[in-house]
């Protein structure tokens, strides 16, 4: 089994993204959510978020006992972070430095700790696979705050970087996205690459933390250690999904905690 062993029973980390309004745009029910899960990705800014919300988020989360991470993705409002542009590393690394920086800020001003970072959208996509977008995120993180930790997809080239930096990093899998044969995202613009149905994506999401892997969409396992689930808080079932996953997981003795160490 996955996960980090407490006592005789395991536990795993509940996480989802939030903060991703923008100005008067409300986007996803962030409080409910944040009585659910135990990490909250925040928006920084770029891809969404604003100084009001990222505040509101973060006061709300420490009200509620919930970690917090950085949220940072491309400059790219339009296209809510999930396009691909064309900057090279030393921009991306810039953008994420100043994305971390303005969520440190907001985290102090608001009373809460700021743990950890997570890529957003297409930014952390191509961490999956991409070497150098996966050091430019994992330089960026370690110039501005080495104590904070990389949150990744699990099996990616961004679990390799955070290493190789001596970052701490945390394996993350996805209770609502489908993954390819070779353990990859099912791009969105394919057929059943999100999973809407809350009991479907509770039931698979408990077979992967048990099986401590993976599971594609043949079925087949890949071995990953399996610190964080994500529940991507825009999605209009996100609520439901994130409720029936954890009551699934904590049926099934697995304790919902942060992957932090307290």
């Amino acid at each position: 089994m996955a996960g980090a062993a407490r006592g005789n029973r395991l536990s795993v980390d509940l996480n989802s993204d939030m903060g991703e309004g923008y100005g008067r745009y409300v986007c996803g029910d962030d409080a409910a959510l944040l009585g659910i899960v135990s990490s909250a990705n925040v928006a920084c800014g770029f891809h969404a978020g604003d100084p009001e919300i990222m505040a509101t988020t973060f006061r709300l989360a420490k009200a509620r006992g919930v970690a917090i991470g950085a949220h940072p993705g491309f400059p790219d409002l339009w296209g809510f972070g999930r396009r691909r542009l064309p900057m090279s590393a030393g921009e991306i690394e810039r953008a994420v430095a100043y994305q971390i920086g303005a969520a440190q800020a907001l985290a102090s001003y608001s009373g809460h700790t700021l743990s950890y970072v997570k890529a957003h959208g297409a930014l952390g996509n191509m961490s999956e696979t991409e070497r150098d977008v996966a050091d430019a995120i994992v330089r960026a993180i370690k110039a501005v705050d080495p104590k904070l930790a990389c949150l990744s997809i699990a099996l990616s080239e961004q679990i390799k970087s955070a290493r190789a930096h001596g970052l701490e990093t945390y394996a993350e899998i996805f209770a609502d996205r489908a993954y390819t044969e070779d353990g990859h995202l099912v791009s969105r613009s394919l057929p059943g690459a999100v999973i809407q149905d809350a009991d479907e994506a509770a039931e698979r999401t408990l077979a992967m933390v048990e099986a401590g892997a993976i599971i594609t969409v043949s079925g087949k396992k890949l071995e990953t250690p399996v610190d964080s689930i994500c529940v991507h808080g825009d999605s209009p079932h996100a609520v439901e999904v994130a409720r029936r996953v954890r009551a699934r997981l904590e049926a099934a003795g697995v304790a919902i905690r942060t992957f932090m160490p307290r």
